[in-house]
């Protein structure tokens, strides 16, 4: 038996913004925008050269929905974020203004840094040592 997870549903309060910040600031692939009816899309955003899993991009439809954006997981690291090469992310971030909540530094398993999206939502930024 293979399995694996897909999606990641991630509440946002725009889609454009939404769309605009992952393939903009962080340059990932844009891999799907389809529109299912007049408040509903289907979009997909990935990081570049990543196949398995993306991030489903949903637009926050209650109330309820619209009190998690930005804190889905109660102010935990939300997503992992690994890279080839840490130094060249973490510079290109900083330079397209992505706040860093804690500053890169090593730890047993790689290099790694935590940063926010734009609505808040954490991240860690990671190399594995090979």
């Amino acid at each position: 038996m293979k399995q694996h997870i897909a999606h990641i549903s991630l509440v946002v309060k725009d889609y454009d913004e939404a769309i605009q910040f992952y393939t903009q600031q962080l340059n990932f692939d844009l891999i799907e925008d389809t529109i299912l009816s007049e408040t509903k899309r289907w979009v997909l955003v990935a990081p570049k050269g990543s196949s398995e899993c993306c991030l489903l991009l949903a637009k926050a439809a209650t109330e309820e929905q619209q009190l998690r954006i930005g804190n889905q997981t109660g102010g935990r690291v939300f997503l992992f974020l690994y890279t080839d090469d840490f130094w060249r992310d973490y510079k290109n971030m900083l330079d397209k203004k992505i706040n860093f909540t804690i500053k890169p530094h090593e730890e047993d398993y790689g290099t790694v840094a935590v940063f926010e999206d734009l609505y808040g939502n954490l991240w860690d930024l990671i190399e594995r040592k090979k």
